[in-house]
């Protein structure tokens, strides 16, 4: 079966590797020239299974509310006149409540779990190199409401198999002696030994090149602009190249893996993906002879610190309202502050190269993947925050459906009654 996957990400690259295992023609289309160019290019680093927790939660409508009265909050909401917006946020809403929580809880550690080992058999086969890190992550907490709110979420983790560790302020700084100059006042943390960190860019680049290998056809500089639907039935994919010229793309079945993007291609055929873009920064900048080594998540202000070869990593920020990904000087002074506050000796922050993308995020944070309502078109989209963390469980997963064969583990796929 020839099939197309639309997106050169972490998760369209993926979803290609195991297509191609399974026997099938695969080809990747994308409209930049390389792959891995736009959200994965540089995101926190984290393989976060101890974080497989959804932004909706009881007590996120709260923090939306103080993004909205403070500009300088790390989480921001923008409202705008956008329908999308308003109806995407009420479905968020409504994915706050405790039960749907929990639910979606499952769900993502479920498929975290399984990523990570599908993640470590692909490295181990291919050699890949990603400036990965078996370190751990430790995530930290300056606030003791915070602390115990957060280590009974992470009490649910535990029958997946998630070992994560309570930890006082001076075990944090046993497990990452760069905390011993911090400025916050730590009220304790919680690790989880068995997480890991990596390169996303680079570990996209390096599989790309094993799909190449392995026979998969890459179309680079090509833009999608619609589907091809004949009697409901994806017949393929009309493209235009960088010099504008139009055509066709042919192919049996299309994967959908194109983030953000993926809404406004496949709405003008009919369905309505519940996706929204949550806009998020990075820096990155050298290492110091003092930096981490341990990867650190920052709970109350939603930053990550990863340590990636002789670079240091921050990725933070989560912006509700737009689509472009401008860099505002002032949230990159923001997201700089804050990580020479938790870890001043990290490195070089004057050197720091700024990022930003658009993460691709659902209601629940529950990523689409299965079928949609248009014969021959699947999912595999709507990771948010997590798409390096689920992106080898997600595409291993699909390609099992896209074969007939039921998943491995409980997981709400898409059985093509919606979207």
């Amino acid at each position: 079966m020839h099939i197309l996957v639309l997106g050169a990400g972490v998760v369209g690259i993926t979803t290609a590797w195991y297509l191609r295992q399974a026997g099938h023609t695969v080809s990747v289309i994308d409209r930049q020239a390389d792959p891995a160019m736009e959200t994965s290019f540089a995101n926190g680093g984290q393989i976060s299974v101890s974080h497989a927790a959804p932004w909706a939660s009881p007590q996120a409508p709260m923090i939306g509310l103080r993004g909205l009265l403070d500009s300088n909050a790390p989480v921001r909401f923008s409202p705008t006149a956008n329908h999308r917006q308003w109806r995407w946020m009420g479905a968020f809403l409504y994915e706050c409540l405790p039960g749907r929580m929990r639910r979606n809880t499952d769900a993502l550690a479920r498929l975290a779990v399984s990523s990570q080992a599908e993640l470590q058999a692909l490295r181990h086969s291919l050699k890949l190199e990603y400036d990965q890190s078996a370190s751990g992550i430790l995530h930290v907490f300056s606030e003791r409401r915070e602390f115990e709110r957060a280590r009974a979420r992470a009490e649910w983790l535990a029958p997946h198999g998630i070992r994560i560790d309570s930890c006082d302020a001076a075990r944090c700084v046993d497990i990452e002696p760069a905390l011993a100059n911090s400025q916050r006042t730590l009220a304790g943390g919680l690790h989880a030994p068995n997480d890991e960190t990596g390169d996303a860019h680079r570990f996209t680049r390096a599989l790309a090149a094993a799909c190449v290998d392995a026979g998969v056809t890459f179309h680079y500089e090509i833009t999608v602009e619609a589907l091809d639907i004949h009697e409901n039935t994806v017949r393929g994919v009309a493209v235009r190249d960088a010099r504008g010229v139009r055509g066709l793309l042919r192919g049996e079945q299309v994967v959908c893996a194109l983030g953000t993007h993926t809404r406004q291609l496949v709405e003008q055929h009919g369905p309505r993906p519940a996706l929204y873009p949550i806009k998020g920064y990075s820096i990155t900048f050298p290492a110091g002879p003092d930096a981490p080594r341990t990867s650190l998540t920052d709970e109350e202000h939603r930053i990550v610190l990863s340590r990636l070869g002789d670079r240091v990593r921050v990725a933070g920020m989560a912006e509700l309202g737009g689509l472009t990904v401008t860099i505002e000087p002032e949230r990159v002074q923001l997201l700089t502050r804050l990580a020479r506050e938790l870890c001043p000796d990290a490195g070089d922050f004057d050197a720091a190269e700024a990022w930003a993308g658009l993460r691709p995020c659902t209601p629940g944070n529950v990523p689409l993947i299965g079928r949609s309502r248009i014969d021959g078109l699947w999912y595999n989209t709507g990771h948010g925050s997590l798409g390096w963390t689920l992106a080898c469980g997600s595409a291993r997963l699909l390609s099992r459906l896209m074969d007939g064969q039921g998943p491995a583990f409980d997981f709400p796929c898409l059985t093509g009654r919606r979207h």
